[in-house]
């Protein structure tokens, strides 16, 4: 074999990748841990050249999401110039009584580690929650530890707290606040004094009054709340 015909050869190759790559739903990238970030920077704006070719799971509401799944579109359910609230695919074939929302920073802030994170995204989750979910007592926030999340853009989990989990957080290091702007400090406080290197936060209303910021080394979102519906 030639050099040409093998240069020829690689390059068939890698087109052909390049075009299944392209061809795939957003389904199929469950490794990519950008897809977050893809999706707040590539979807959001129908109005922009190419979009449905450039954004890999379209608002719902796009002609070109027509032919495709829940799981391949993105619904928007409120959006400001600082903030978004996505349903999460997890709400994909359930009931309308499963809430499973995320909400995410419009700009770079990978998690809870980061120093960017912004202090008002916890106030407006929870409006976003209050308008999904009824019951005051039921309602949760939850940011997940570095290791325990499998995307790298901050999103805070808008969804149900398991029936026990407050008899269970009581045991986790936890502490009352007032006001939502108090979360991301009370939080790091928490964390310090527990030793955590890596820790999740979930964010619940207080009996007493107020809210109740609960740290934990295990992912927030599986340990005290409902992520699915089966």
């Amino acid at each position: 074999m030639n050099t040409a015909t093998s240069l020829s050869r690689r390059f068939l190759t890698v087109s052909l990748w390049l075009l299944l790559m392209a061809a795939l739903p957003a389904s199929a990238l469950a490794g990519n841990r950008d897809v977050l970030w893809t999706i707040l920077n590539t979807c959001l704006d129908p109005t922009v050249a190419d979009y449905c070719s450039s954004c890999r799971a379209p608002l719902d509401v796009a002609p070109c999401a027509a032919s495709r799944g829940c799981r391949d579109t993105t619904q928007v359910w409120v959006e400001t110039q600082e903030f978004v609230a996505l349903r999460d695919r997890k709400m994909c074939d359930c009931t309308e009584e499963f809430v499973h929302g995320l909400v995410l920073p419009r700009t770079k802030v990978t998690g809870v580690e980061d120093p960017k994170r912004p202090e008002g995204i916890w106030k407006f989750a929870w409006a976003i929650a209050q308008s999904r979910i009824p019951e005051d007592a039921e309602r949760a926030l939850a940011v997940n530890p570095t290791g325990k999340r499998d995307q790298d853009q901050l999103h805070v989990h808008v969804v149900r707290l398991q029936k026990d989990a407050r008899r269970r957080f009581a045991k986790a290091p936890n502490c009352q606040v007032a006001d939502l702007h108090e979360v991301w400090g009370t939080a790091c406080r928490l964390a310090q004094a527990a030793g955590y290197a890596d820790y999740g936060v979930l964010v619940v209303s207080d009996t007493k009054g107020g809210y109740l910021v609960v740290v934990d080394r295990a992912s927030t979102e599986k340990t005290y709340t409902l992520p699915r519906c089966r």
